[in-house]
């Protein structure tokens, strides 16, 4: 028998686990019990920051729920992220045969060369209104998670 402590998360480890991250309601937004568990290492984006600062000194073996209010999660709701685009930049960014519909996520070109991407809200003839609040800003989410293995 060892009296070795369990291997504990930290910012740079590599992990298997399962996690799922879901509503306060329960309902899965993305989930990896049903199937294989994820591999992954810390501090390189492969979970958002906020998800690995919950996993952070959790042992090996431990099954965990988090509650994460908006502020702890992706933010509250920014209105000033909903903004209209005119119809010619949107052309500009996907080509005038483009079909749009009312929730549809569009994605832009980022001045630096990146990507940004917005959910159509409204359409006219002259402008489009897009939300670019992140789909889950302003809702409390529940972190689930079990470790499986700390390297």
């Amino acid at each position: 028998m060892s009296n070795l402590p369990h291997p504990v998360v930290t910012e740079t480890a590599y992990l298997t686990l399962h996690y799922r991250l879901a509503s306060v309601t329960g309902t899965n937004i993305v989930s990896t019990f049903a199937d294989n568990p994820a591999t992954l290492q810390m501090g390189k984006g492969q979970l958002a920051p906020f998800l690995e600062a919950c996993l952070i000194g959790l042992e090996e073996g431990v099954h965990q729920t988090f509650e994460l209010p908006p502020e702890r999660a992706f933010g509250p709701r920014n209105p000033e992220l909903i903004r209209p685009v005119s119809i010619a930049t949107l052309e500009q960014n996907s080509g005038p045969t483009e079909d749009y519909a009312i929730g549809d996520l569009v994605e832009f070109a980022a001045p630096g060369g990146g990507q940004f991407a917005g959910v159509l809200r409204e359409i006219n003839h002259e402008n489009a209104v897009f939300d670019f609040n992140h789909p889950l800003a302003g809702q409390s989410l529940q972190f689930e998670v079990k470790i499986i293995g700390i390297m």
